[in-house]
C-alpha cells in the first residue's frame, strides 16, 4: 500500500494514522499478502488484502503459466466486484466481512475489510465434528437461497476455482481414461442444471471463521464466486472436512440437513420455486460435483489425499449416469 492509498483509506474511514499489526498470510503463489492494521485514534483493527498485479507467481506445484496468471488476475477483479455489487445482499444468516475501502491501480489492489476477529468470529478450524459441519452447511444453504435464480453479473459465469473452462492445462495433464473422456459431459451437466444460484466457489473449511461459542459462522475469500448449482459448494466443503470413511458414514445425513435448511431459507426469502424438484436435482448432481472436482485433482495433483474411496465411488456414480 503506497502513501497515496494509505491517505485515501484514512480519509475514507475518518482516521489519522494506520499501523501494521501483523501479516496474517501470503497470498497463493506470491500475489501479495493479507495484513491486520490498527487505526488511530479509534483503535479499531481492519484487514487489508494487498494484491500485486505485476506478480508472476511461483506455484508450489509448478503451474506457473500465463493461463494461471490471467485466471488469478481475473479472480481478484471478481472479488472486488463481489464486494462492490453483491456482498450487501448478505445478512447475518450468511455473514461475511463488510467492505470498508477499495482502491485499484495498474499495479495493485487494496481491499480493506472488516476484521472478523474483532466482530466476534476469531476461531479458525482444521478439524470439525458434525455439529460444526451443520453450522457451516446452514451458512451455505442461506447463501444459496439468497441468490437462487440470480444471473452472476460481473462474477464468474461459472463459479468454483476448478471449473473445466479455466483448467484446460490440468485436463491435458490427466491420465487417459473415462473421467478425462467424460469431463465435458460432467461439466455441462452441472452447468445446465435447471436450478442455479451463486456459489462461493472455494467453500473449504479454511475459509470459514467461527464465534468463540461455535454458534455463528462467517465466510471469507470470494475470488471464485459465480454462477452454479449449490451442491458444488456442498461437496467441496465436505471434501475439506472429512476423510473417506467419515464421508461414507456422515455425508447423506449432512446432505439431508443442508436441504432442510435450504428449503427453509428459500421459503423465508419468498422465492417461488418447486422445492422438491430442486432437492431432487441437486441430490442427483451430488456425484457429478465430486466427479468434476476429482477431474481437476487428477490433473493438478494426482496423489492428492482427497482422491480416496469415497470420492472414487461418487465419481463412478456420475460416470455411470453419463452412459
Amino acid at each position: 500500500m503506497n502513501r497515496e492509498q494509505e491517505n485515501s483509506l484514512l480519509n475514507s474511514l475518518k482516521e489519522d494514522f494506520i499501523e501494521l499489526s501483523e501479516v496474517l498470510q501470503e497470498l497463493w503463489s506470491g500475489y501479495g499478502k493479507i495484513c491486520r492494521y490498527t487505526l488511530k485514534p479509534s483503535g479499531n483493527s481492519i484487514i487489508v488484502k494487498e494484491i500485486d498485479l505485476k506478480a508472476k507467481g511461483s506455484h508450489p506445484r509448478g503451474w506457473n503459466t500465463e493461463t494461471s496468471h490471467q485466471r488469478k488476475l481475473r479472480s481478484y477483479e471478481i472479488e472486488c466486484n463481489w464486494y462492490k455489487d453483491w456482498a450487501d445482499s448478505c445478512n447475518d444468516d450468511c455473514r461475511l466481512p463488510k467492505l470498508l475501502f477499495l482502491d485499484s491501480s495498474e499495479i495493485n489492489i487494496i481491499l480493506a475489510l472488516e476484521d472478523l476477529d474483532a466482530a466476534g468470529f476469531p476461531k479458525r478450524l482444521e478439524v470439525v465434528d458434525r455439529q460444526i459441519a451443520r453450522l457451516t452447511l446452514k451458512w451455505l444453504a442461506n447463501f444459496h437461497a439468497r441468490f437462487i435464480g440470480k444471473e452472476p453479473s460481473r462474477l464468474w459465469g461459472e463459479g468454483t476455482y476448478w471449473h473445466l473452462d479455466t483448467r484446460k492445462d490440468e485436463w491435458e495433464a490427466m491420465p487417459e481414461g473415462i473421467l478425462k473422456t467424460k469431463s465435458l459431459v460432467i461439466s455441462k451437466t452441472l452447468a445446465e442444471a435447471k436450478y442455479q444460484t451463486i456459489v462461493h466457489g472455494d467453500a473449504k473449511l479454511a475459509n470459514f471463521c467461527y464465534s468463540t461459542d461455535f454458534q455463528k459462522v462467517a465466510a471469507v475469500d470470494f475470488q471464485y464466486v459465480g454462477g452454479g448449482c449449490g451442491i458444488k459448494d456442498v461437496a467441496y466443503f465436505l471434501s475439506s472436512c472429512f476423510e473417506s470413511e467419515e464421508l461414507f458414514d456422515y455425508a447423506d445425513g449432512l446432505l439431508d440437513f443442508y436441504f432442510d435448511e435450504l428449503k427453509k431459507a428459500i421459503i423465508k426469502s419468498n422465492h417461488s420455486i418447486d422445492l422438491d424438484a430442486l432437492e431432487e436435482e441437486w441430490w442427483r448432481l451430488y456425484p457429478f460435483a465430486w466427479a468434476d472436482f476429482c477431474r481437476f485433482l487428477e490433473g493438478w495433483s494426482p496423489d492428492h489425499w482427497k482422491l480416496h474411496d469415497y470420492s472414487r465411488e461418487m465419481t463412478e456414480r456420475a460416470l455411470n449416469a453419463c452412459n
